[in-house]
């Protein structure tokens, strides 16, 4: 199955052309990628073509910068990231490239591309660095027969309007809960069948070690389902969904590994839509194909209309009438 890429295709293949032209030129360029997230790439002056703003707009950067993210966008961009006062309207978080500052190395330029088309997926992780934080801090200092998930450890993102991202470290394992909406019926049920794949597979000897799945509708997880302030924001019914996935620390043990399970965590609830859809999609085309089989063979069983009493057809094949 397709593999989704967790840079911005646009930022990945603009940014090299723009770095690479002979003379700078202007550019004012607005795109979206997945879960609404808004980017703006434009040259503010005129009359200095080597500068660009690169700007994006996370729906849930307020529940981002509760868990670090700016401190996050700092560390990742460094003298990139513009102050708060000068953050482009509308936007969350603005970077301002200067394109004759620029080392002359690919490779380092080829580095710069990356970490900029990678602006989303830096935004999302501050939340999970701090998770894994927090278990490693856990293990080191257990808190004893009640060690249990407290509210505060807890951390929400609503990344979207009806879905939210709940992530409960605790001293052995850290907890994500996805909360994600299937509108439609069809979606629901390929839906379910995709995420008992996810649980299946784990039964495999190659998959012991992945993370644990589970995936229940309805009602929340027992995780989530009794924290006081989020409870009450769940949506339940039977277009409801709840994916758990369980990371223990071997998934995270290393900075290689733990950049690795973010970036697959994250991008798991746009893989799963995006599988689903394609499908949808599938399906349609297989039985279209298979109706118009059908009709062929409809067309081909129809009989030939029967000549009246009297109808003749000489050697050239032309039908007559005797009187």
């Amino acid at each position: 199955m397709l593999q989704l890429e967790p840079n911005n295709r646009y930022l990945a293949t603009t940014l090299p052309l723009l770095f690479a032209a002979p003379k700078p030129s202007s550019v004012d360029q607005a795109f979206v990628d997945f879960d609404s997230i808004r980017y703006h790439l434009w040259t503010p002056d005129p009359k200095n073509k080597a500068v660009l703003l690169l700007s994006m707009d996370v729906r849930c950067w307020s529940d981002l910068s509760q868990h670090g993210a700016m401190d996050l966008m700092r560390r990742e961009y460094g003298d990139y990231l513009v102050q708060d006062d000068e953050t482009e309207a509308e936007y969350s978080v603005t970077l301002k490239i200067h394109i004759d500052q620029l080392p002359a190395g690919e490779e380092e330029r080829a580095e710069i591309v990356s970490k900029l088309s990678l602006l989303k997926r830096n935004a999302l992780a501050a939340p999970f660095e701090k998770a894994f934080g927090i278990q490693k801090h856990l293990e080191a200092n257990p808190r004893g027969e009640d060690d249990v998930v407290r509210k505060e450890d807890v951390m929400s993102v609503h990344y979207r309007p009806e879905e939210a991202l709940y992530i409960l470290p605790s001293s052995d394992r850290v907890t994500i809960v996805f909360s994600t909406i299937f509108k439609e019926e069809t979606d629901r049920i390929f839906g379910k069948v995709f995420l008992q794949e996810f649980v299946d597979a784990r039964r495999r000897p190659s998959c012991q070690t992945a993370p644990q799945v589970l995936y229940t509708n309805r009602e929340p997880p027992l995780e989530i389902r009794d924290i006081p302030g989020l409870g009450a924001g769940l949506e339940r019914g039977e277009n409801v969904g709840y994916v758990t996935f369980v990371l223990f620390p071997r998934h995270f043990a290393t900075p290689a590994l733990a950049a690795e399970s973010i970036t697959q965590i994250q991008l798991f609830r746009d893989y799963l839509h995006y599988h689903i859809k394609c499908s949808k999609a599938y399906m349609h085309s297989r039985m279209r194909t298979r109706v118009a089989e059908f009709l062929k063979v409809l067309n081909r069983a129809k009989p030939d209309v029967a000549a009246g009493e009297g109808a003749r057809k000489t050697a050239s094949g032309r039908s007559f009438v005797r009187a």
